[in-house]
């Protein structure tokens, strides 16, 4: 199991994840604000307007309390503040937790938590010590009953993208090849989409409701490290590259109807937290800039990619916004902007909605709002 340079930003996100010694036994269950229930399960985005959609409060709690995973519209994720990072599943009729997760000793969940209206898979992973593991849960939501899946091949990288139901990761094969696997959370169906030779290996996915965009290392701790951006469908087909503004120091992306944003910072930069975003509306039309991103932060949501951006003042203070650009718009649209201090968590999106944690860390006490946005 390898392990990415860890940015800033994830050390904020952990921060706010196992801050505090206080197990979820002890803190009361989060009553995430009510949305409406679409009447048929949500499949392909159908959006097709501009208007910026209008923010809504999901989850207020301290810092150290509860913290929202995602929220489907039958069940809600939450993450309690142990360091273990223990994981409940609500029904959000009943109110009622169907799933209890707690880590085996030694491991620590991981975001994301993939759901549909049946099942649900929890990643651990364990990265101290002579022995790093992963493993993998998956809950039958009807029950809450939790074994290992059977019929796919094993996680062997800490990242798992996830749209809905469909999730993508990373498995080593009989041949020590490093594959990147497309799977479903229902059937368990899966097929691999390319493999590369050790010590490459593929990580970073991400998946919209036809793509997947992950990254290739080649020759990892070398001075002749290369890391690119690659594209598949979803279905079928082989990968594809998106072409780098600068080669080798591709980052992730994310890729929707042929369009694919993606970030670029070298692997020696001192600042890896930033990275330099570009856009490509199809695979042979011109790069263009879209300026600088928070590193890790692009995320496909219905018809659009999303992103967030971190300035920072003379005085230090910092400022977080999220942007959204989708196929045939000229320049990207503001989606949202944090109040000066707020800090942002990364995003994630569930049945074409967007969540996202921001945390009050200079407010007494202190304190995260989850908003969402359906985009």
């Amino acid at each position: 199991m390898r392990r990415r340079t860890v940015a800033a930003g994830t050390l904020l996100v952990l921060l706010l994840a196992g801050c505090s010694s206080t197990t979820p036994s002890t803190a009361p269950t989060p009553t995430p604000t009510p949305t409406p229930k679409p009447s048929v399960t949500p499949t392909r985005p159908t959006d097709s307007g501009t208007a910026i959609p209008v923010w809504a409060n999901v989850l207020r709690q301290p810092v150290d309390g509860q913290h929202l995973v995602t929220q489907q519209h039958k069940y809600v994720v939450t993450r309690g503040s142990d360091e273990a990072g223990t994981t409940t599943i609500t029904d959000r009729t009943s109110k009622k937790a169907v799933v209890h997760h707690v880590p085996a000793t030694g491991f620590v969940a991981q975001s994301p938590v993939v759901i549909d209206d049946h099942w649900a898979l929890i990643e651990d992973i364990r990265s101290d010590g002579p022995d790093p593991q992963i493993k993998v849960v998956r809950y039958d939501l009807t029950t809450g009953k939790g074994t290992t899946p059977a019929g796919i091949p094993p996680v062997s990288e800490p990242e798992i993208g996830a749209y809905n139901g469909t999730f993508a990761y990373s498995s080593t094969d009989a041949k020590n090849r490093s594959c990147l696997i497309v799977a479903d959370l229902a059937t368990l169906k899966s097929r691999p989409v390319t493999c590369v030779d050790a010590p490459g290996y593929v990580a970073d996915p991400v998946v919209s409701a036809d793509t997947v965009t992950f990254s290739e290392i080649i020759a990892p701790e070398t001075a002749h490290r290369c890391k690119r951006i690659l594209s598949a469908s979803l279905t079928n087909g082989t990968a594809k590259p998106v072409p780098a503004a600068t080669n080798c120091i591709q980052w992730s992306g994310a890729t929707i109807a042929g369009a694919t944003v993606w970030s670029e910072v070298a692997a020696a930069d001192p600042d890896q937290y930033q990275s330099k975003a570009y856009v490509r509306e199809s695979g042979d039309s011109p790069a263009r800039p879209l300026g600088t991103v928070v590193t890790d932060t692009i995320l496909a949501c219905g018809n659009w990619i999303l992103w967030e951006v971190r300035t920072v003042s003379a005085t230090g203070e910092e400022t977080y916004q999220i942007n959204r650009w989708r196929p045939g718009l000229a320049t990207p649209q503001r989606m949202y902007a944090a109040k000066p201090g707020v800090a942002l968590t990364p995003m994630t999106c569930q049945d074409n909605t967007v969540y996202v944690e921001a945390a009050y860390l200079a407010s007494t006490p202190t304190y995260t709002e989850t908003i969402s946005a359906a985009v």
